[in-house]
């Protein structure tokens, strides 16, 4: 904003300039200053940081200088030395976490230097520099990069305060008894709370800006018009009001103080979080974890809040109750009404009404605002549709969890959101874990924490605890979203909400991806056909000024062609396309929550899949059988029917029934390999268990003698064995190094008399032979991966298995021999800018630990990619939501993933996807021929207002025409061409990255050019046979209106619908011309046979022309060339 404001200042003498060469008259010369003032630009900023300053010195932050303080705006990196996240003289500040996640929301590169004390928060940073290095070289360093620095440090030597002051935005914090940086920027007494406040201000600083100046362009604008128009009164009287001129500058300016106070009254409003420090609930005994959380107990609620709970209870009661529905979807469809206005175009599409209006004509105002608010509204409608079919699914997701209130007590089923730390749940088989839970009993317990940490295999449990492990070995917690596969178990709740693991997974993809869409694209069409526009209505209004025409005429004339050529259809094409995508995908089973970034699948070059539950079954799967002999069988060979036999009589029948659903997911995987068995009859089963190792029966073949027969882990069943081969353990090793689950299968006889299983140690088995279980493919996998690289998007496999298994499973899925392969230990061994290199051309990457998953879509997106992350579970959502699309999975996936996914696949099939990616590219080419019908058409009236201009010193067409014009060829053609499925070919390559392309190009000047021909010979022959200038205008009208019709049904004449709409326009056209009291309200007048004669040839003309023109053009190319 401020950089605006100082070129601002200098064009608003331009402009005075002009209107005293103009006008001979040095006080309009001075009007016209005053209305190029950008008091806006920077009334907003200094108002925001005013008002934010005196509110944080309310607080007790001294705020030294606050010109540097308005430099929020322009920050893009923060520095956070370890001493602004430790507590003085202890570990980490329990403030450390909120503070990098508002950093990370502010959108802001968050910078630490390494320190060990803050290892469980280097996830959280994107650059973690050596902390040996000077402070004062990281700060220049980081200094080159585009943005400024805010730097934060409690000062402790000489290095760090110079470090800190090097800083574009100095923040000391002055807490715990430091030394006090005076030249710092900032005095945070409080230390990091007083930061986090800091950094919700930043993006709200960025925001005014933009607002600010947007404001400012606008009244400089509006009130430019009003000097050039604003002639003296009847009789050579001044206006008795001159001072109007300026209020569109003043209303901009006022507009943009109520912006930065609210916004500054929105930070100094926002409630500060509790943050509890991070307890290490693993590296505790149960009683000590119960202990502390005793401690932490929250305070009991004051009268004040418990009264302040009961309004809030009552009003939600009230809210909800079903007469006030209308109301609760009104207020709903106006947020997302207000949500579609932020839009680049409605800011131009608002100032052109205004500048319609001041100009005398309310009708064409009116027509641009309608045409404004009908796009918001069908875009709020698709949005608010999309929401409540995500709630529908979502509140069938609500989970229950078993409390006891006492150990030995017998538990009740409560709502899992209602949980509290210190409440003991009760956990069995099938159970999703609804919070994070240090176990205080187990019985067997096994969880398949795939959604949260990506291991296929499920995990056992145990209550002794386990300091210094990382996520996955954390064998004494469960975590919330985890489902319980056998065994049964009691916990103590130690975090819920949002201070979970699971959340904090999410919480690591804080911060907004880049804009992507239709709407992205058309930013950057706006951007560059703006000035093209505005150039052809300066065009206009110079030549009639040229030609003697009065001022106030001369400017209407260019403001006309001006307002016209604004493509006002654009966004209502653009949402409407989308509105029509989103629901072809809807039959394939796709939810699209944010239409926006469907054209991104169109674009998308690499997608990124989490292996296990997505493209895997995340279920067991017998892969491979070893015989004794270390002879390898295929699953279902005749070879492998006998470990395999053995493995299935080893499945304990708990109720002696066959037929059962097995108790543990080793058991179902063998069984569903192995073929029935009639002869087997089981006496006694003994179901597996961590703290044993193996499962067990006994059981007899018809009359025969009973046998025990066990399956196990290897390292309890293999020493038990008898004349056991000398490679057996190697062979157990191999295969396990391999990322499978092996299982060793053993029997030994037993006497008619022993009918139980035996309580004493194994001892002398017969070693029969292994079993390996993996997490195998879906079948919908290989065809998924082939269908999405014949349509030119690498798919990437991201998997926390070993390299090799990573690699074969790869090949099984559709991968090439040749894939390359990326492991996450050399992700971590890499910086930014080095892992991008690495994983640009990855196929695999392995060994991939949760929180890498997010790097991982970050370094493809640095490395040029337009990157898709689909998955289901927790540890997806950060990747899912940094990415450009974000695909979740409704069937089997957490909720984390579905609130951070663009679209959400509702069924099980994911080949859904290349359907999505067939449709996102479609859009493009869709929306492409109606950019091309609006960019083109307008650009073509603009050139014929510039011709009819030099002929006549007049534009021919009016604003009203113009926008009528606008109406018959932009808003039913241009979205029926929009929503009708292209005819061209989609599946071969992405998009191009570039919204103007060499193929869009040529199609807008094909429809400029031929669009200008056929109305300059419609309006030349209207002037020269007998007839008035209103008549000659009107078949230029026609003229316009045909030519533009005629192109469109001649590229899209196998659409039905295209064809209806385009007949139906000029059907409607014909009538509103023909009938004489509308065609003088739009200034028209009825035509005889002699001009529609004369506008017929003229289309004809220019058609035959536009068909000549490409084979001439190809004609001169080659004989230059």
């Amino acid at each position: 904003a401020q950089e605006y404001a100082g070129h601002a200042s200098a064009g608003s003498v331009v402009g005075a300039a002009a209107a005293l060469l103009v006008k001979h008259d040095v006080t309009e010369a001075a009007e016209a200053v005053l209305a190029g003032s950008p008091k806006a630009a920077r009334y907003g900023p200094a108002t925001f940081h005013a008002v934010l300053s005196a509110s944080l010195a309310r607080s007790g932050v001294l705020v030294r200088d606050p010109d540097r303080l308005r430099q929020l705006e322009t920050v893009g990196t923060v520095l956070l030395h370890p001493s602004a996240l430790r507590t003085p003289g202890a570990g980490a500040d329990a403030w450390a976490e909120p503070v990098l996640d508002a950093a990370r929301r502010a959108g802001l590169r968050v910078v630490v230097p390494d320190d060990p004390a803050l290892a469980d928060f280097t996830g959280l940073a994107d650059q973690v520099v050596d902390a040996g290095r000077p402070l004062r070289d990281i700060v220049d360093q980081l200094g080159e990069d585009e943005g400024g620095v805010l730097t934060v440090a409690r000062p402790q030597d000489a290095d760090v305060v110079a470090g800190l002051l090097r800083g574009d935005v100095a923040v000391c914090l002055t807490d715990g008894g430091h030394a006090v940086a005076w030249g710092a920027d900032v005095l945070a007494p409080h230390g990091l709370p007083d930061l986090w406040r800091l950094l919700t201000a930043v993006p709200e600083a960025r925001a005014v800006g933009r607002r600010s100046q947007t404001l400012a362009r606008s009244g400089a604008a509006l009130s430019g018009l009003l000097v050039a128009v604003g002639e003296s009164g009847r009789g050579g009287r001044r206006t008795a009001l001159p001072g109007l001129r300026h209020a569109p500058v003043d209303a901009a300016a006022a507009a943009a103080l109520l912006t930065g106070t609210r916004a500054a009254l929105r930070v100094a409003a926002v409630s500060l979080p509790h943050p509890r420090p991070r307890v290490a609930w693993h590296a505790l005994r149960p009683d000590a974890v119960r202990d502390r959380l005793e401690e932490q107990a929250p305070p009991e609620p004051t009268l004040t809040e418990q009264t302040a709970a009961r309004v809030r209870t009552a009003t939600d009661a009230v809210v909800r109750l079903p007469v006030l529905a209308p109301a609760r979807w009104s207020a709903q469809l106006a947020r997302a009404v207000r949500g579609e206005l932020d839009d680049p175009l409605t800011p131009v599409l608002a100032v052109g009404s205004a500048a319609s209006a001041i100009l005398g004509s309310a009708m064409d105002a009116l027509l641009v605002l309608g045409a404004l608010d009908l796009n918001a509204l069908v875009g709020g409608l698709q949005r608010l549709r999309a929401e409540r079919a995500l709630s529908g699914l979502l509140d069938q997701q609500k989970r229950k969890a078993r409390v006891a209130d006492e150990d030995d007590a017998e538990p009740h089923m409560v709502d899992a959101a209602g949980l509290s730390p210190g409440d003991v749940i009760e956990l069995t088989l099938d159970d999703v874990v609804p919070a994070d839970a240090r176990l205080l009993w187990e019985d067997g317990l096994e969880v398949d924490e795939s959604a949260l940490t990506g291991e296929s295999l499920p995990v056992g449990k145990r209550t002794d605890p386990s300091p210094r492990a990382p996520v996955a070995e954390r064998h004494c917690m469960v975590f919330e979203g985890t489902t319980v596969v056998a065994g049964k178990a009691r916990a103590v709740v130690v975090d819920t909400g949002d201070r979970t693991e699971a959340a904090r997974a999410v919480a690591l993809a804080a911060r907004t991806p880049a804009a992507a869409g239709v709407q992205a694209r058309l930013q950057e069409l706006t951007r560059k056909a703006m000035p093209l526009t505005m150039a052809g209505g300066a065009a206009v209004t110079g030549l009639a000024l040229v030609r003697g025409t009065p001022l106030r005429r001369a400017v209407g004339g260019g403001v006309a062609v001006a307002v016209a050529a604004v493509p006002e259809g654009l966004p209502l094409v653009a949402t409407v396309a989308q509105l029509a995508a989103a629901r072809r995908l809807s039959a394939h089973g796709v939810l699209v929550r944010a239409p926006r970034t469907l054209e991104a699948l169109g674009r998308m070059d690499t997608i990124c899949f989490d292996k296990t539950g997505t493209l895997t079954e995340n279920r067991l799967r017998l892969v491979r059988v070893t015989d004794a002999h270390g002879t390898a069988h295929t699953p279902g060979g005749p070879d492998a029917d006998g470990p395999l036999r053995i493995a299935a009589r080893a499945c304990p029948q708990l109720d002696g029934e066959s037929g059962q659903h097995p108790a543990h997911a080793t058991d179902e995987a063998v069984l569903d390999a192995a073929a029935p068995d009639e002869e087997w009859r089981q006496l006694e089963g003994l179901p597996f268990e961590a703290g044993r190792g193996y499962a067990a029966a006994v059981g007899q073949v018809g009359d025969g003698s009973p046998h025990l027969v066990l399956k196990g882990a290897p390292e309890t069943v293999l020493p038990a064995c008898a004349d056991l081969p000398a490679d057996a353990t190697e062979r157990a090793h191999a295969l396990a190094d391999d990322g499978l689950r092996v299982l060793a299968v053993a029997r030994r006889p037993l006497g008619d008399d022993e009918r139980t299983v035996p309580e004493e140690p194994l001892r002398d088995l017969e070693f029969v032979g292994l079993l390996a279980l993996a997490d195998v493919a879906r079948d919908t996998s290989p065809d998924l991966v082939r269908g999405l690289r014949e349509a030119g998007v690498r798919p990437v496999v991201l998997t926390g298995d070993h390299p090799r298994t990573a690699h074969a499973i790869a090949t099984d899925l559709g991968w090439p021999e040749d894939a390359t392969v990326v492991t996450g230990d050399e992700l971590a061994a890499a910086d930014r800018s080095a892992r991008s290199r690495m994983l640009r051309d990855a196929d695999v990457v392995a060994r991939v630990a949760p929180e890498q998953k997010l790097q991982v879509v970050e370094a493809l997106r640095d490395a040029g990619r337009v990157v898709g992350m689909v998955g289901d579970g927790a540890n997806d959502a950060a990747a899912i939501r940094a990415a450009d699309i974000g695909v979740g999975i409704n069937a089997r996936g957490s909720a984390a993933a579905r609130n951070a996914a663009d679209i959400v696949l509702t069924g099980d099939d994911l080949t859904a996807l290349i359907e999505s990616v067939r449709e996102g590219r479609a859009l493009w080419h869709s929306v492409a021929d109606a950019i091309a019908i609006l960019i083109g058409g307008n650009a073509g009236e603009v050139g014929f207002g510039i011709l009819g201009t030099l002929l006549s010193g007049a534009a021919p067409l009016s604003t009203r025409q113009m926008l009528l014009v606008n109406l018959f060829t932009d808003l039913f053609p241009a979205m029926a061409v929009a929503v009708t499925p292209t005819e061209k070919p989609t599946e071969d390559e992405p998009s191009a990255d570039t919204v103007l392309g060499t193929s869009l190009i040529h199609q807008i000047r094909d429809r400029a050019l031929t669009t200008c021909l056929g109305a300059t010979v419609a309006w030349l022959i209207g002037r020269f046979t007998p007839g008035t200038a209103r008549r000659s205008t009107t078949m230029a009208l026609c003229a316009v209106v045909g030519t533009q019709l005629a192109q469109t049904l001649a590229d899209r004449r196998r659409s039905p619908l295209v064809r209806v709409t385009s007949l139906g326009s000029a059907a409607a056209l014909i009538a509103l011309v023909e009938t004489p009291g509308v065609s003088q309200l739009f200034g028209c007048t009825p035509l005889g046979p002699l001009a529609w004669t004369g506008v017929a040839t003229a289309i004809t003309l220019a058609l035959t022309a536009q068909r000549t023109l490409p084979v001439l053009e190809r004609r001169v190319l080659s004989r230059l060339m």
